[in-house]
């Protein structure tokens, strides 16, 4: 599989804050019975081996930190599906927040729960 280098890239100030991507990779169907679940398992592996923080669920992995290191994973991920399925798809959901430090992962999750804990108090 070849992909095409742009000739001429902008060049542009290294981004260094935090930020956090949600990423789903679809491969075309690789087993007999159109599971694809060995293939994402080799994806979420490229991810969890990265050595930064992430989290997968049923429909996306989440991952943090720079944009340099989330976008590497992000393309070694792509690319080890990509070596076995002749086709990928990829969604990607950014957050890219100025201000905050990493453990955005769970600190959003606490804000929300401490949000439903206020509503749910008696009145």
């Amino acid at each position: 599989m070849s992909f095409v280098t742009p000739r001429r890239v902008p060049t542009v100030r290294r981004y260094r804050e935090p930020m956090q991507v949600a990423i789903s990779i679809s491969p075309s169907a690789s087993a007999d019975d159109g599971s694809v679940s060995a293939t994402v398992a080799e994806a979420v592996r490229i991810i969890r081996e990265s050595g930064l923080p992430n989290e997968t669920n049923a429909m996306f992995t989440n991952i943090e930190g720079e944009w340099d290191e989330v976008m590497a994973v992000v393309k070694a991920a792509v690319f080890t599906v990509a070596e076995t399925s002749a086709r990928v798809g990829l969604v990607l959901k950014a957050d890219i927040r100025q201000g905050f430090e990493t453990g955005q992962l769970q600190a959003k999750v606490e804000r929300i729960e401490q949000a439903l804990q206020l509503d749910a108090r008696p009145d």
